[in-house]
């Protein structure tokens, strides 16, 4: 049967010193000497004493937590390996600095006032949101919260880029998609298609602009354009669409590696050789890309330091010490580069 709790008290008595120098050191308070600080620390280990985080967010009105919103149903944040490498990058920048991550999913517009309660009531410090769409009202939620809050993902709503305290995270979408439809020219490549995210997103539009960048035209062919939903199954049934349309198409850039992987299957079904009839590019590099069949030239997004980075934003505006940025770094948003990897599909 265990003893009960340690107090800080206890701690105080074992170690020799006040209470108020204990509290000092386990809240990581200054002005304590080394030799006293080590030696509150040895008690704290030998006592076993685990600090009160309710008591400790009475004095600080710290939770220790931050809220990370995803604004997609559970579904496909679980099956898209793009959020596990979100997730990841954020967990662990987090975790460094002693800070908890809350995940709060919606899976439909009934839970926006549930995620908005649990914003405004106190439970988090900071919030991190991404995966959003133009109409979406999480960005006037963290407002009305006065939470601080880093996004990922360029904004798209009205007045966001005239807005100088908003911080975000992204990659540059638009010359990525760029050199992946370059490279498709210098290849030989004269009808080529292009799959689209949800054109509500702003990766999406970014890179369906570079991919007419790259083409020398203000708009695109509409018989070689087809949106898919950044899914394997949006992107089996737009390269469906666009057989049928243009079954003289001979590259398809796709705006992810999982509809890439959706359009090779739609390609293999029709007899279609990759890439000797179709060339077929994706975007993420995500750990898929090189497991398929043939291994999938994509342009590379660095998805797990931008979750590294964006974690590190907000605990810096939170005043917390962040490995994910340096201390010296402005406080603004930050656009990561994109970089093409050539594998055999094209």
């Amino acid at each position: 049967m265990h003893g009960p709790r340690p107090t800080l008290e206890a701690v105080a008595a074992h170690a020799g010193v006040s209470r108020a120098t204990v509290s000092r050191v386990v809240n990581g308070g200054a002005g304590v000497r080394k030799a006293l600080r080590e030696r509150v620390e040895a008690s704290v280990a030998a006592l076993g004493y685990v600090p009160n985080s309710a008591a400790r967010s009475l004095v600080t009105r710290r939770t220790g937590a931050v809220a990370v919103v995803i604004a997609e149903p559970e579904t496909r944040v679980f099956s898209d390996p793009f959020f596990a490498q979100q997730l990841r990058g954020i967990s662990r920048e987090l975790s460094s600095c002693d800070t908890q991550l809350l995940l709060l999913l919606l899976e439909g517009r009934a839970d926006y006032d549930r995620v908005g309660r649990y914003l405004a009531g106190g439970h988090v410090d900071g919030a991190l949101m991404f995966s959003l769409h133009r109409d979406d009202p999480l960005p006037s939620m963290a407002h009305a919260s006065g939470l601080p809050t880093v996004f990922g993902g360029r904004p798209g709503w009205p007045g966001a880029e005239d807005d100088p305290e908003l911080l975000y995270v992204d990659t540059d979408n638009r010359g990525g998609a760029r050199q992946a439809v370059e490279h498709l020219l210098e290849r030989g490549r004269r009808r080529i298609a292009v799959i689209t995210g949800p054109l509500d997103q702003t990766s999406a539009q970014d890179r369906l602009d570079g991919y007419r960048d790259a083409l020398g035209v203000a708009e695109a062919d509409p018989a070689l354009v087809a949106h898919g939903d950044f899914t394997a199954e949006g992107g089996e049934r737009a390269m469906a669409e666009l057989l049928d349309r243009s079954p003289d198409l001979d590259a398809v850039f796709a705006g992810s590696d999982l509809m890439a992987s959706g359009a090779l299957r739609t390609l293999r079904a029709r007899g279609r050789r990759v890439p000797e009839d179709v060339a077929v590019v994706g975007y993420d590099d995500l750990e898929p890309a090189a497991w398929a069949v043939p291994p999938l030239t994509t342009v590379r997004q660095d998805v797990q330091d931008m979750g590294r980075m964006m974690a590190g934003l907000l605990l810096r505006r939170l005043g917390t010490p962040s490995n994910g940025t340096h201390p010296d770094t402005p406080l603004t948003p930050v656009i990561t580069p994109a970089r093409l990897v050539i594998r055999d599909s094209s």
